[in-house]
C-alpha cells in the first residue's frame, strides 16, 4: 500500500512512492497542488483528474508515462502549471490544452518527442513557459513561428514567453536560424533558456553550435501573377495563376473577396481553377504567399461579362377585319359583341344540327305547346316570346326549327330566372 502525504494549510497532495502504478482516485476534491512524482505510473486515462476542480498545479514528473488520453484533463479549468519532465512521451495530445484554459506553464523536459505538429500552435497562444528542452525534436512548423513571432500590422497582442530548446537535434537551416536571431534582437518577445543550440542533422555540421554554423538566410516571399485583371464572358472557364518566391519555400493561399461574400481561404495551390463562370465569381482575389520570414500578397481582380437577353413582350399580329357578312337574321356573324346573343347561339346550333326528314306537323305542335307553357308559367315574357317566333322563319320540313325553338325557350326561361 503506498502512502500520499496531505499538507491541509496548502492543500498539498504529494505522492512518491515506486509502487503507485495509476493514478490516485482518493484524492481530496479541494486539492490545489498535485505531485505524483517518481512512480509507476504509464498512462494516465481519461479524466483521470475530473474531481480536482480546484486544481492549479498538477506535477506528474519523473514517471514511466508513455501515453495520455486526449480527455485526461477535463475538468481542470483553474489549473495553471503542467509539469511531465523526466517521461517517456513520443507525442503529447496538444487538443487536451482545450481543457485547461488558464495554463500557463507546460514543462516537456527530457522525453521522446520526435515532432512538433503544426496544429499544436492552435492551443498555445496562452502558454508563456514552454520546455521542449532534452527531446529529438528536428524542425519547428512555421505556424508555431508566426504565434512567438508575430509579424507587424497582424494586431495580434504580443505576448513575452520563455522556451527551452536546447539539447534537441535540429536540423540547421534557416528556420532555427531566424528564432535564434529573432530572440537575441531588442524587444523580442521569446527569450530561449539556453542559447546553446546544436546543430546535428545537417551535412558536415553534425555537433556545431547554430552560431558558429554557416547558414541560409530566409528571404521573404515575392508574389508575380500572371495577371492582375481578368475579363471573361458568363459560364466561361477561367484559369488564375500566381508564381511565388522566397526561402524556405512559400505556401500559397487564396483569399476570395467580393461586394457580397465575405473573405474567405481557398485552396493551397498557385493555380486556381473556375469553371462555368457566374456573376458570383466575380471579385478580387489575393494571391498569399507565406514563410517564416513573412508574408507577401498579390490581388487579381476578375470581371464577369456578359449579355443580358431582355424577355419582350411578342408583338400581336394586326388582325384583319374580314368584310362583315349578313346572316339571313339581318345581323353582322363576326360582331363579337353578339356572339353569347340567342341568335349566334341559333347560328351555332343550325351548322352543327343534321337535318333528317320528318312530319312538317312537328315542329308546329312542339313550338306552339313550349309557348303557351311559357306564357303560363311567365305572363311578362308572352311579348318576348311572341316577338322572337315571329323573326324566325319556319322552314318547312327542317327538324332544326324544333330545336332551335327549344333553345330559344330555354334561353329566355333562364334569363327571367336569374
Amino acid at each position: 500500500m503506498y502512502i500520499c502525504v496531505f499538507i491541509h494549510p496548502n492543500r498539498l497532495v504529494q505522492c512518491s512512492d515506486p509502487g503507485i502504478s495509476a493514478v490516485p482516485i482518493n484524492v481530496p476534491a479541494d486539492t490545489v497542488k498535485l505531485r505524483l512524482e517518481k512512480t509507476s505510473i504509464s498512462r494516465v486515462p481519461r479524466a483521470a483528474f475530473y474531481n480536482l476542480s480546484e486544481l492549479q498545479f498538477l506535477w506528474l514528473a519523473y514517471n514511466s508515462i508513455t501515453s495520455i488520453h486526449p480527455s485526461s484533463f477535463v475538468n481542470l479549468k483553474a489549473l495553471r502549471e503542467l509539469r511531465l519532465d523526466g517521461n517517456l512521451l513520443t507525442s503529447f495530445p496538444w487538443e487536451g490544452l482545450r481543457d485547461m484554459p488558464l495554463l500557463q506553464t507546460l514543462g516537456l523536459h527530457n522525453n521522446h518527442l520526435s515532432s512538433l505538429p503544426a496544429h499544436a500552435a492552435l492551443f498555445l497562444p496562452n502558454i508563456t513557459y514552454l520546455d521542449l528542452s532534452s527531446n529529438r525534436l528536428t524542425i519547428l512548423p512555421a505556424e508555431l513561428l508566426d504565434l512567438w513571432f508575430p509579424l507587424p500590422g497582424q494586431g495580434r497582442p504580443v505576448q513575452r514567453r520563455i522556451l527551452g530548446l536546447h539539447d534537441n537535434p535540429w536540423l540547421c537551416d534557416c528556420q532555427i536560424s531566424l528564432v535564434m536571431s529573432l530572440s537575441m534582437s531588442l524587444g523580442s518577445p521569446v527569450v530561449l533558456m539556453d542559447q546553446m543550440l546544436m546543430c546535428s542533422r545537417s551535412p558536415g555540421q553534425s555537433g556545431m553550435l547554430l552560431t558558429q554554423a554557416e547558414l541560409p538566410r530566409c528571404m521573404r516571399p515575392s508574389v508575380q501573377p500572371a495577371a492582375t485583371r481578368v475579363i471573361s464572358p458568363l459560364g466561361s472557364n477561367v484559369i488564375l495563376r500566381c508564381d511565388a518566391t522566397g526561402y524556405p519555400t512559400p505556401t500559397l493561399t487564396w483569399i476570395k473577396t467580393s461586394a457580397h461574400e465575405s473573405p474567405r481561404v481557398g485552396v493551397r495551390w498557385s493555380i486556381i481553377s473556375l469553371n462555368g463562370l457566374s456573376y458570383k465569381d466575380a471579385g478580387e482575389y489575393r494571391c498569399q504567399a507565406r514563410n517564416m520570414a513573412g508574408i507577401s500578397e498579390a490581388p487579381i481582380k476578375l470581371r464577369v461579362v456578359g449579355i443580358t437577353r431582355l424577355s419582350r413582350l411578342p408583338k400581336k399580329k394586326s388582325q384583319k377585319t374580314p368584310p362583315k357578312s349578313t346572316s339571313k337574321y339581318g345581323k353582322s356573324s363576326q360582331n363579337p359583341a353578339t356572339f353569347n346573343t340567342p341568335s349566334m347561339r341559333e347560328n351555332q346550333i343550325l351548322q352543327n344540327t343534321q337535318r333528317p326528314s320528318v312530319n312538317k306537323t312537328g315542329p308546329n305542335l312542339v313550338s306552339e305547346g313550349l309557348i303557351k307553357r311559357q306564357k303560363m308559367n311567365n305572363p311578362d315574357a308572352k311579348k318576348k316570346t311572341q316577338t322572337s317566333v315571329k323573326s324566325t322563319p319556319e322552314p318547312s320540313g327542317n327538324s332544326a326549327t324544333v330545336l332551335l325553338s327549344e333553345t330559344r325557350m330555354r334561353y329566355e326561361e333562364d334569363g327571367q330566372g336569374q
